[in-house]
């Protein structure tokens, strides 16, 4: 009988627990979600902007579209270092908000606003000099020219889209991320409409192509900066922080704490861009249909990636606030919260974007463009065979939001450099121009690097978590 009265108090034990950790986990993912959203939607809009660029740029000509493709993920790779760096705000602010720290929330911005001036300086002369760089990688005259009248337009929107994501990771950090979504949705149709006036000189504008379509986008991120700005030095709650005392003051200290979390996921960040611009020139080098085919396919996965980022944004913020309280529990279940968000919404997407695969990739290219019909059907092809990567890319960007929610920078840098580029562009080297595959060939490189990624990247999550506890 003492056997039987001691048995029932554990398992009723067990069972209150069971039901704690499962309500616990279901207020965990209703929080991840409500503040995932204004996020993903911002991450959404950003990416929508360049890609009206290029659907409108498709309409100039299929070699117009190929040029902006390439120079916009020429410009993405120096913007993204400087996107990495800034990350490290959203973590580091999110645990001084959840240790109720106030002056180190506003240091953390104070240096990510520095941080994004400086930064801006080489990625200007960069841009300004990429038709050279272009060709010496062997990419065609005319579009290395086209592709640098694309970037003269978009080289000066560095220091205003930097300064715009610094506020934005504060205000996610402070979990008031609405404001950014507005801004970025009133953004969209403004630079639909200036991208449009400018390329086709309408409204008594000059006809500029694919310089106003670059120009259109820098003015309406200067826009951006200015707005949110505004939201953060005057308006409730983000004035309480007086984010802009004493902004000349550079402080060392928090400086030294962003480059040294920022730098590897600067590093990492500038891996996976650096992969997909590498391919892209592996894919000019088999045709230029194929080079369509695949921006276009490449700019589709983007548009996915940034929904994924602004749940791995959540991720961070969520995990960081856990862990600046020192909740072990809590970091556990934040992470799976948003793993398990972005593993259905990635999924889904993937589903409808193979049902309309056709009408998607129609988007970016007129009917009356050479060679369409060819370029359509390659990119359905490689819609099919980027499927895994869809799904797979989710999950490696949710655990190094994660891992970075708890400082963890470092190891996650050598596992992009071990996936991607060892194993995954050698893979798309080898199967596209060795074997012959071409441009599929490269997507399934791609494809079996990000898997590998996203299971280390999940592994070494769990390992800390389980260290921790």
């Amino acid at each position: 009988m003492n056997k039987i009265a001691k048995t029932r108090p554990e398992s009723i034990s067990r069972i209150v627990a069971g039901r704690s950790a499962i309500h616990r986990f279901v207020v965990e993912l209703s929080e991840t979600a409500k503040l995932a959203w204004p996020m993903v939607l911002t991450q959404v809009g950003q990416i929508a902007m360049m890609t009206t660029d290029l659907a409108f740029n498709g309409r100039i000509s299929t070699e117009a579209l190929a040029a902006a493709a390439l120079a916009g993920r020429f410009y993405l790779i120096s913007i993204t270092f400087g996107v990495g760096l800034l990350s490290a705000i959203a973590p580091l602010a999110a645990q001084a908000f959840g240790a109720n720290n106030r002056a180190a929330v506003r240091r953390t911005l104070r240096m990510g606003l520095w941080t994004a001036l400086i930064l801006s300086f080489p990625m200007i002369a960069v841009a300004l000099r990429a038709e050279q760089i272009l060709l010496a990688l062997g990419q065609a005259p005319d579009v290395a020219r086209l592709a640098q009248q694309y970037l003269f337009g978009l080289a000066f929107s560095a220091a205003p889209a930097l300064s715009f994501f610094a506020i934005r990771s504060f205000m996610g950090a402070v979990h008031r991320p609405e404001p950014v979504f507005w801004i970025t949705l009133s953004a969209i149709p403004l630079n639909a409409l200036l991208v449009y006036m400018l390329i086709y000189g309408k409204l008594g504008l000059p006809r500029l192509e694919l310089f106003g379509a670059g120009l259109a986008t820098t003015l309406v991120n200067c826009g951006m900066f200015l707005a949110g700005l505004w939201f953060a030095a005057l308006r409730l709650p983000f004035r309480d922080y007086h984010v802009l005392a004493q902004l000349w003051r550079f402080d060392w200290r928090a400086m030294r704490q962003l480059i040294a979390i920022g730098t590897p996921i600067s590093i990492a960040s500038l891996i996976e861009s650096g992969l997909f611009w590498a391919t892209s020139l592996l894919a000019g080098l088999i045709s230029t249909s194929a080079l369509v085919a695949h921006q276009i396919v490449v700019q589709i996965a983007a548009i996915l990636f940034m929904v994924y980022a602004g749940i791995a944004m959540a991720a961070a913020v969520r995990v960081g606030h856990a862990a600046g309280r020192d909740d072990s529990a809590g970091v556990k279940w934040a992470n799976l919260a948003a793993m398990l968000i972005g593993i259905v919404i990635a999924a889904t997407l993937t589903l409808a974007l193979i049902a309309a695969r056709f009408e998607m990739i129609e988007l970016f290219l007129g009917r009356s463009a050479r060679d369409s019909e060819a370029t359509i059907a390659l990119a359905a092809k490689l819609l099919i065979v980027g499927a895994t990567l869809f799904v797979a890319d989710a999950a490696q960007c949710i655990a190094a939001g994660g891992l970075r929610g708890l400082k963890d920078t470092r190891v996650p840098l050598l596992f992009a450099a071990i996936a991607w580029w060892l194993i995954g562009f050698s893979l798309s080297y080898w199967l596209g121009l060795s074997v012959g595959l071409g441009v599929i060939g490269i997507w399934i490189g791609l494809s079996i690097g990000t898997t590998i990624h996203a299971a280390l990247l999940v592994l070494r999550f769990c390992h800390l978590t389980r260290r921790v506890h």
